[in-house]
């Protein structure tokens, strides 16, 4: 009985390393994720599909809202928008 109860305690030390190292993984990865972004209309701000910046008549915009079609409260330039993600911090959005 003694040789199983050790086996167990193994068993559970290794789980709660791998899921520890989940977690480290998620938070890494996560910090470095990329700003949501949308094909738009560089003057009205509203929102095109996505070929139309591949084209080059629409521009990027990264972060913020898109409401009634129009996106508000990001930014054109991708390093001033804020990335996601738990214990990250940003440079702030403007």
């Amino acid at each position: 009985m003694a040789g199983g109860k050790k086996a167990t305690r193994r068993l559970r030390s290794s789980t709660v390393v791998l899921g520890g190292m989940g977690v480290l993984a998620a938070v890494i990865t996560s910090c470095g994720s990329e700003p949501d972004k949308r094909c738009v209309d560089p003057l009205t701000r509203e929102k095109l599909p996505d070929y139309q910046c591949k084209k080059g008549t629409g521009s990027y915009y990264y972060g913020g809202t898109s409401k009634n079609g129009k996106v508000e409260g990001g930014s054109f330039n991708k390093s001033a928008v804020e990335r996601g993600g738990f214990g990250c911090s940003g440079t702030g959005g403007g």
